[in-house]
């Protein structure tokens, strides 16, 4: 009688396991790795798409913030993540060429994930806070030029701004010195404060500091000037960078993840990108849409990781191990 029990609870275990299993993704809460604190520009962008892709799939998706070395504490958590949907984390192209040469990973990162849709293009803008009253970025150098580390900036340690705020130094041949933060979103008060003379960051972090007047720019990363900021040129113009340096950032997931899931994420966030709500919650940042499937996105990856790769070795930056 106990065994005739015991089959029927095992019978009901695995049916009630196949019945879990064949309900369609998601049928549970999504989580949204962002490796950097709140208030950045990956989490400000996490949170924006996050709320879209709730609606889309009828699900929670928790934004969590793990910070810590750029970026890699936190892909080294997803890349050991169930390869089920239902760990994602925000990345940006730039880091599959910079983390790997930065930190001794135990993984590829190529390998390790796969890609599931790109989200946005964020440009970076150079600008100063009252502590250094210049108007122009040639009157920055030659105020740093003049007077040799007395000037400082502030970013995260191994991300796109901390690169091209180094390769405008190289280019520029200035000593403004690096002081490090845990991310972007902590740090952009001090320029405003006066702890720190400058900073590059996205535009969708800086966009309302630099109209209210709070900060200063002196220049964009992009190939051209912005529409909204004409009268500021590009570092390449001003001929101190040689080339763009803007920020893609895109969700992945594990590596091993169903494609038809991958194809479901893919198709809600590019559904939540073109719609009228998501372009005007992306106007106010200043921020643009990019729109790939994943199979354009492990294109855009396989492109721009060695660029960033060889800022790396350009710019001779080097991170606590």
């Amino acid at each position: 009688m106990i065994f005739a029990r015991l089959i029927v609870s095992a019978v009901m275990a695995v049916a009630a396991a196949a019945t879990a299993h064949a309900q369609p993704y998601p049928n549970k809460p999504i989580k949204l790795v962002v490796g950097f604190p709140a208030g950045g520009a990956t989490d400000t962008t996490a949170r924006l798409i996050a709320q879209r892709m709730q609606s889309a799939l009828g699900q929670t998706i928790v934004v969590e913030n793990v910070a810590g070395a750029g970026g890699s504490i936190a892909a080294k958590q997803v890349a050991t993540a169930a390869a089920d949907g239902y760990t994602l984390m925000m990345t940006t192209t730039s880091a599959f060429g910079t983390q790997p040469r930065l930190y001794k990973l135990d993984y590829d990162p190529v390998k390790a994930f796969v890609p599931v849709a790109t989200l946005v293009v964020d440009k970076s803008v150079l600008v100063v806070g009252p502590s250094w009253p210049v108007k122009t970025v040639q009157e920055m150098v030659a105020q740093a030029k003049a007077s040799p580390g007395k000037f400082n900036y502030g970013s995260a340690i191994g991300i796109g701004p901390h690169f091209v705020f180094e390769l405008f130094k190289r280019k520029a041949g200035v000593n403004i010195v690096h002081v490090p933060y845990r991310g972007g979103g902590p740090m952009i008060a001090d320029p405003i404060g006066g702890q720190i003379h400058a900073t590059v960051n996205g535009k969708s972090v800086l966009r309302q500091h630099i109209a209210s007047g709070k900060v200063r720019a002196l220049g964009v990363s992009a190939a051209k000037r912005w529409d909204d900021m004409k009268d500021v040129p590009t570092l390449m113009e001003a001929g101190f960078l040689d080339a763009p340096y803007d920020t893609l950032f895109g969700i992945v997931a594990p590596a091993g993840v169903p494609a038809p899931i991958v194809a479901r994420l893919n198709a809600v966030i590019n559904e939540g990108l073109r719609s009228a709500e998501m372009r005007a919650g992306l106007d106010k940042l200043g921020i643009e849409p990019h729109i790939t499937t994943p199979a354009e996105f492990a294109k855009l990856v396989a492109e721009e990781a060695p660029r960033w790769g060889q800022a790396v070795a350009l710019t001779g930056i080097k991170v606590q191990k």
